[in-house]
């Protein structure tokens, strides 16, 4: 596929398909949602694993080392606070970028339980997909900027 270059866009970060692509998984029991997120997700260069459940979750992060997992809330076999839960006990401060998303569980009390779980942040359904993709490329520009940063101290 050719691309052509836009001269409006030199001088600012490169484009999200030069990038290295996220890990990510996406577990919904909603098949819509789970199908459009991967596509959204994929489309944007990323490599992505979906699960229609919340069982089995935390053995797909162990197995796939995602840098995101954006979740439902209410899912059959475990709940997205029970997953986010057990992510943080086992990784801390290691653990993937952690995004809920819910189309019945957004109240501010929701939210708060949501962040105390281990989340970082919260969409509701239906989620806005440049919401979650600004999202994911300041996680991208920020490796970005991490590598630099690591480069230049080594020199």
């Amino acid at each position: 596929m050719n691309r052509t270059t836009n001269t409006r866009n030199e001088g600012r970060a490169a484009p999200a398909a030069t990038l290295a692509p996220l890990h990510i998984i996406v577990a919904d029991d909603n098949a819509d949602t789970l199908l459009t997120l991967r596509l959204l997700l994929e489309d944007d260069g990323h490599i992505v694993r979906t699960l229609a459940s919340g069982e089995g979750v935390v053995d797909a992060v162990r197995q796939f080392k995602p840098d995101v997992c954006v979740l439902d809330i209410e899912m059959p076999g475990a709940s997205g606070y029970a997953i986010a839960g057990e992510i943080r006990s086992i990784y801390g401060s290691l653990r993937p970028l952690m995004i809920a998303i819910s189309g019945k569980w957004y109240r501010g009390s929701d939210r708060l339980l949501a962040m105390s779980c281990g989340f970082d942040h919260f969409l509701e359904k239906p989620a806005d997909p440049r919401q979650l993709c600004r999202l994911l490329a300041d996680m991208r520009q920020s490796r970005v900027a991490a590598a630099r940063s690591l480069g230049s101290e080594s020199d």
